[in-house]
C-alpha cells in the first residue's frame, strides 16, 4: 500500500510540472524567472507592480484600448462583436484585468504576462529597472530576470525573417538620420529545438544588414536584441541599459544598490573620524607650547 501510494504521489508531481503552455503568434509580453515553487507568488506580484505602473504611467490606457478594440471588431462578425461586449461588460475594467492577462506555461521557475497596447513592453521594462535603480525601492519578493517581448511568431525561418523586419525597424532602418550601431544578439531557448541557435543569429544577423555600418560587439553594445524561443514561438525585442541595469533582473538591481548603501553608511563615519583626531594632537601641541611658556 505505501509504495503504491508513493508511486501516485510521484504521478502527480509529474503531472504537476509537465510542460504544457503555449504562447500565440502575435503575442506581445514579457517572461520573468523565479526560483522553482514562486511561480504563482511571482506571478501575482508582477501583475499588480505592472497594473500599477500602467495607471501611473498611461493615465489614458482605458481610451487607447477602446480605440485597439474598435480596429478588432471590424474583423468579428455581428455574433461575435455582442459576445464580445457581453463579456466587457461582466468584466471588471481596470488595467490588471484588461492591458495585462497572465498566460499559464506550466514550466518552472519561468513566468510569462501577455501586455497589451498602450504598453510597449521594452519600453515599459526599462523604464521599471530606471526606477528600481533610482529609487532603490524593493518592491517585489520573487522576480528576478524580466525579458520585454515586442512580438512574436511561429518558430520557423520565414517567420523569424517577418519577426526581424517588425521588430528591427525602428532601431537599424531609420528613414532618415540613422546612425551606426554597435549590437549583440542574445538567444534563449526553453523547450525548444526547431532552429538551432546559430541559424537564429545568422537570420537576425542579415536582417541587421551593413547598409548603415552597423556593427557586431559583444561587450560594449549600444542595442541588445532580445530573443527568446519557447516551445513553438519565437520572441524578440530590442533594449539599451541592459547590463546598467543588471540584465533587467530586478533582484540583482536591489542587492547591488543595497552594497552602495553600506558603503555610504561606512565612508561618512571613516570621515568624521579623521578631523577629530588632528583636533585633539592640535590641542596636545597648544598645551605643550602653554607648559613652556610658564
Amino acid at each position: 500500500m505505501g509504495k503504491r501510494g508513493g508511486e501516485s504521489q510521484g504521478g502527480n508531481r509529474n503531472k504537476k510540472y509537465k510542460q504544457s503552455g503555449f504562447i500565440d503568434p502575435n503575442t506581445s509580453g514579457i517572461f520573468a524567472t523565479c526560483n522553482r515553487g514562486r511561480e504563482l507568488g511571482c506571478r501575482k506580484e508582477l501583475m499588480n507592480l505592472l497594473s500599477e505602473k500602467c495607471e501611473q504611467w498611461y493615465p489614458d490606457w482605458e481610451q487607447k484600448v477602446e480605440e485597439d478594440d474598435k480596429e478588432d471588431e471590424k474583423e468579428l462578425s455581428v455574433e461575435e462583436q455582442v459576445q464580445k461586449e457581453l463579456a466587457s461588460m461582466k468584466k471588471e475594467k481596470s488595467a490588471k484585468t484588461t492591458v495585462f492577462s497572465p498566460i499559464d506555461l506550466s514550466c518552472e521557475c519561468l513566468v510569462f504576462i501577455k501586455i497589451r497596447k498602450p504598453v510597449e513592453p521594452a519600453e515599459f521594462i526599462h523604464r521599471i529597472c530606471q526606477e528600481a535603480s533610482s529609487s532603490r525601492e524593493k518592491k517585489t519578493r520573487f522576480t528576478q530576470k524580466i525579458t520585454p517581448i515586442t512580438t512574436s511568431v511561429s518558430a520557423s525561418i520565414e517567420e523569424l525573417k517577418k519577426l526581424a523586419t517588425i521588430v528591427l525597424g525602428p532601431h537599424f532602418h531609420k528613414e532618415e538620420g540613422q546612425e551606426p550601431v554597435k549590437f549583440a544578439i542574445q538567444v534563449t531557448r526553453r523547450n525548444f529545438n526547431t532552429l538551432e541557435k546559430d541559424e537564429i543569429i545568422q537570420t537576425i544577423a542579415a536582417a541587421v544588414g551593413k547598409e548603415h555600418g552597423h556593427k557586431v560587439d559583444l561587450k560594449n553594445y549600444d542595442k541588445l536584441i532580445m530573443v527568446e524561443c519557447f516551445k513553438n514561438n519565437i520572441g524578440m525585442s530590442v533594449v539599451s541599459d541592459y547590463l546598467q541595469f543588471e540584465k533587467f533582473n530586478l533582484q540583482q538591481i536591489f542587492e547591488k544598490n543595497m552594497k552602495s548603501n553600506e558603503t555610504s553608511r561606512v565612508n561618512p563615519v571613516e570621515n568624521k573620524a579623521e578631523p577629530k583626531t588632528e583636533v585633539k594632537e592640535e590641542d596636545k601641541k597648544e598645551d605643550a607650547v602653554k607648559e613652556e611658556t610658564n
